[in-house]
């Protein structure tokens, strides 16, 4: 498992977001403080505080390269 920190700071980028991680096989998760939703989920993501970068749990074993290039546009620091 892999985790980045993102930032999904308006609707626009939220719906891009999704459209991108929908197209892998992949499991991801969205963790925010306590709460932990699916991040295929954009009414999950929407119950977030997206004020704040959020990290994002990328379940893959291998292959990771190319989803973090995919997600370049989302992941800060």
């Amino acid at each position: 498992m892999k985790t980045v920190k993102i930032c999904l700071n308006s609707i626009d980028k939220v719906k891009s977001f999704v459209n991108d991680i929908t197209k892998f096989e992949t499991d991801f998760d969205l963790v925010s403080g306590r709460y932990v939703i699916d991040a295929k989920s954009i009414m999950g993501i929407f119950s977030l505080d997206l004020s704040k970068s959020i990290d994002l749990n990328i379940h893959a074993e291998d292959g990771t390269e190319h989803i973090l290039e995919v997600l370049a546009p989302y992941i800060v620091e």
